[in-house]
């Protein structure tokens, strides 16, 4: 990925001096940096926000409620999975649920080590690792936090005119991918 970046800065600089727009390019590219470096400062503050909002949860018990709640489709979803595993998979997806993707990687990542000690073949992943990885892709968004926070620091008039689209294609998107996923995996 390194060679590939390279070669496109490598090219926009040899096409610049061709076309004689170097101080376009330049000053482009540091118009570029400054705007990253404040959508990423808009975009931390709002994470560091619910992510410090599911800690809280988190050490209140609502984690053990969402747990409670989310059990039935936990169930179904990943039938064989560890109790310790259910418990990661519930607090993932109730981050995933309410748009805090960043919030949900580090429940995901513990779940996908504890369905990956329950496999019983190191070879290939189990069906609840797949199944967690499609979850997990798809993920359905009640509340698309981490979106509406990009879209308010681009500066949108409307930032939560997406909310619609969004449940439309979450809820379509996991249906089917759930629904293959279950049907089509082999053990």
């Amino acid at each position: 990925m390194n060679y590939i970046w390279c070669l496109m800065i490598i090219v926009s600089i040899v096409v610049s001096i061709f076309n004689g727009t170097v101080d376009q390019t330049i000053n482009g590219a540091f118009e570029g940096a400054k705007s990253a470096v404040f959508t990423v400062l808009s975009f931390a503050g709002v994470m560091c926000f619910w992510t410090g909002i599911m800690k809280i949860a988190e050490n209140a018990g609502l984690s053990q409620k969402l747990e409670k709640l989310l059990k039935p489709i936990i169930n179904f979803l990943f039938p064989n999975a560890g109790q310790n595993a259910k418990k990661y998979i519930a607090v993932n997806m109730s981050a995933n649920i309410l748009g805090m993707g960043n919030a949900a990687t580090p429940m995901g990542i513990k779940a996908m080590q504890c369905l990956d000690k329950e496999n019983n073949n190191p070879l290939y992943t189990s069906k609840n690792m797949c199944m967690l990885v499609v979850l997990n892709t798809t993920s359905v968004q009640l509340i698309p936090t981490t979106i509406i926070a990009l879209r308010v620091a681009a500066g949108s008039a409307n930032p939560f005119s997406v909310i619609l689209p969004i449940w439309i294609s979450s809820f379509t998107a996991a249906f089917i991918a759930l629904t293959l996923t279950k049907l089509l995996y082999r053990e």
